[in-house]
């Protein structure tokens, strides 16, 4: 991204010249809705990042501008303070839990942008949360790690987005390396990165152009709570089991009388989405793309049928996607909208999109929007 207009938005706001950070959005081959289960998930930091300039301005309050939506907020520091704006409560958010962690952080001015699609599934979110958590942990040398910046965007989101989300999307962002994937043991926070280079084939993305709002009506929150009665089940004949990830299908099977069908429904499509994972992660470390692609299409089935986070308009995609001999497809990031993650032999890449895009046109009336990606590095300071 050109970020010479955020260079200069920040000076004709502010008089002076700040220092420019970036952080990455995400996408995930394989592990959907397992992180606040405890499972694994398989992230990697791509080629599509926010971007923000930053600058103390020795006042004890935020002066920010949101260059893609030409809106600005101010607001002070302490809890009273929380901004109206939702894109506000994310810088505002980071500078709570700050501190909270009993760090300090004074005023400072802002100007951002990012070209991570918003509502796309590849978590703009995360990237907005890790990069000011990136950048003010530089600016004031509060010494605080990766991980600790990613957790710190997760309780943001808990706190004052009000998502429950699990950790990776802001690991991820964190955490991300050129040409590697991060397999997360999201109950223990370790971590190692996998080499990816699926060569003779191409990752591309295919946005339905479909927005979701995970807040709106509280989808993602009740599909967490499903999982969280689940457990509460089963663990009464297995105080061991604390989450999904500990629960075995045969401790499902023994309870399915004992909950509700939708909550089973879900709980079993977050204990098998582990074991896919672990399956994919075996394939790659063999080249065996193939494999890989088989779990991912079966993935997109779990979260339609099982977790129904799904929509028509990436069932649609997913079965374009089949129907073209593509090896691997599937909905990506919490769903109800966003994108499909595919995996595409070159040789069939260019035939995929010409007859996905315009059955996608005809059928929906929508321009469906293409984004090849690319493994980067993670949240970082641009010299």
């Amino acid at each position: 991204m050109d970020t010479s207009k955020i260079k200069e938005k920040f000076r004709s706001l502010y008089g002076s010249d700040g220092v420019m950070y970036t952080s990455p959005g995400r996408i995930n081959i394989i592990g959907e809705h397992t992180d606040y289960n405890g499972g694994f998930v398989l992230p990697g930091a791509i080629d599509k990042a926010m971007y923000c300039e930053i600058k103390p301005n020795g006042t004890g309050k935020v002066r920010a501008f949101a260059l893609d939506l030409n809106e600005s907020c101010e607001f002070g520091l302490e809890e009273a303070d929380k901004p109206e704006k939702q894109w506000a409560c994310y810088i505002f958010g980071m500078c709570r839990e700050i501190a909270k962690k009993g760090k300090s952080v004074q005023g400072f001015d802002t100007v951002f942008a990012g070209d991570v699609p918003l509502g796309a599934g590849m978590s703009s979110s995360a990237a907005l949360e890790s990069c000011f958590g990136y950048a003010l942990n530089d600016r004031f040398s509060l010494g605080f790690t990766r991980m600790e910046i990613a957790l710190m965007g997760q309780a943001t989101e808990h706190n004052y987005v009000g998502i429950k989300c699990g950790i990776m999307d802001q690991f991820a962002s964190c955490h991300g390396k050129e040409g590697y994937l991060m397999k997360l043991d999201c109950r223990s926070l370790e971590f190692e990165y996998v080499p990816f280079n699926p060569k003779g084939y191409r990752v591309v993305l295919l946005n339905t152009c479909v927005e979701h709002n995970l807040a709106a009506g509280g989808e993602y929150n009740k599909r967490r709570a499903s999982c969280e009665r689940v457990v509460a089940e089963i663990a009464k004949t297995h105080p061991e089991v604390k989450l999904l990830r500990d629960a075995s299908m045969d401790m499902l099977k023994a309870v399915k009388d004992k909950v509700n069908p939708v909550d089973y429904l879900r709980a079993e499509f977050v204990i098998g989405e582990v074991q896919r994972l672990l399956d994919a992660c075996a394939a790659m470390e063999k080249g065996d793309y193939e494999t890989v692609g088989r779990k991912m299409y079966e993935t997109h089935e779990g979260l339609s049928r099982q977790y129904t986070v799904s929509c028509p308009e990436l069932d649609y995609l997913n079965a374009m996607a089949k129907g073209c001999g593509v090896t691997g497809s599937r909905v990506m990031g919490g769903g109800f909208g966003g994108c499909t993650i595919n995996i595409v032999k070159e040789e069939l890449y260019d035939a995929f999109l010409q007859e996905t895009l315009a059955a996608y046109k005809n059928e929906y009336g929508i321009d469906a929007r293409v984004y090849d990606v690319v493994i980067k590095d993670g949240a970082r300071k641009i010299d």
